[in-house]
């Protein structure tokens, strides 16, 4: 079936488990590790930032490493944000004591010098302060002009009003905080197969009239391929919305959620615990589309982030 590039004009602002079917076993590949900028916060810490030069819609992972006594609680914020932190030793670390945390730049932040801070405690009980700033550089995203149906761009009152309920239903969703986390190793692509998307942060004008930026990546695909789960969650949302169709989104816990929109079928429900590779739904072209893809999101800590970058700064799967 040939497959033609769909529209997607997607808007995001910001109980019991059940068995799933999985896809097939890949080998996991092996990644190159990104550069990591290092910040000296005193008493033998050291802060090390994923990025030195991160852009609007990216991600960081943030590590704090101590070289003598282990901390024992982290308190960190940035834009205002509680950035939570998790504790994991590597393979190859011969001490546990590194603490990590995922740092997400909003797709539409104002591009400036962001403070952040971070207070510690160790095991002998003292207490160390750091803060670090980090410069937002602006992101550098297409423009489309688009000719569409008219009830693309002007829908009825009632359905502005669906989808208002609906936006402010996800932005619910998206400020919650799970203190776990549910991940447990690296993030694979949603499709096998396929390992390029596009359109992230795609400002759209439809009909002349200018859209909000699209928030997720456009995986073409035909219809009903499956769409598996890039990481181990909790399904917190599945079911049909006005703009994105047929909709699916994970908790993976620490903040970190994944969307995925426009299904032809779902075949998950809230609440279940899905691991890595289960079957969350096929391919299609429900919601304000004009064929059928893949739109794959993710947020963190309420920040509409690039949902590559979970394949790069957690990890990827062979295909």
């Amino acid at each position: 079936m040939r497959t033609t590039t769909a529209t997607c004009a997607l808007f995001l602002a910001i109980a019991p488990s059940v068995a799933q079917k999985s896809r097939p076993h890949h080998r996991i590949a092996k990644t190159v590790a990104t550069p990591l900028s290092s910040h000296d916060c005193g008493h033998n810490l050291t802060l090390h930032l994923s990025s030195p030069d991160p852009t609007q819609g990216s991600l960081l992972l943030l590590e704090l490493r101590s070289s003598t006594q282990p901390v024992t609680e982290i308190k960190a914020t940035w834009d205002s944000r509680e950035i939570p932190f998790w504790q994991e030793a590597k393979p190859e670390e011969k001490s546990p004591d590194v603490w990590r945390a995922l740092l997400g730049i909003d797709l539409e932040l104002k591009p400036e010098t962001y403070q952040l801070t971070l207070a510690a405690k160790t095991e002998s009980a003292e207490e160390i302060s750091c803060s670090a700033t980090i410069d937002v550089k602006e992101g550098k995203f297409a423009t489309e002009s688009l000719k569409v149906a008219p009830n693309f761009v002007e829908p009825n009152p009632e359905q502005l009003a669906r989808a208002e309920a609906e936006r402010q239903r996800l932005r619910a969703i998206f400020a919650t905080l799970t203190p776990e986390r549910l991940w447990d190793g690296r993030f694979h692509y949603p499709l096998t197969g396929v390992t390029t998307g596009g359109n992230f942060g795609k400002r759209r004008i439809l009909n002349g009239k200018p859209g909000s930026p699209h928030s997720g990546v456009d995986f073409p695909a035909p219809s009903g391929t499956p769409v598996y789960a890039p990481q181990r969650g909790r399904v917190v949302l599945a079911e049909p919305l006005y703009f994105s169709g047929n909709t699916v989104i994970l908790d993976h816990g620490l903040g970190l959620y994944t969307l995925y929109a426009h299904f032809e079928s779902i075949s998950v429900q809230p609440g279940d615990l899905v691991d890595t590779g289960a079957l969350l739904g096929k391919v299609g072209a429900t919601g304000r589309v004009t064929g059928p893809h893949l739109h794959w999101g993710a947020t963190v800590n309420r920040a509409r982030t690039n949902p590559l970058q979970l394949i790069s700064v957690l990890g990827a799967s062979a295909q």
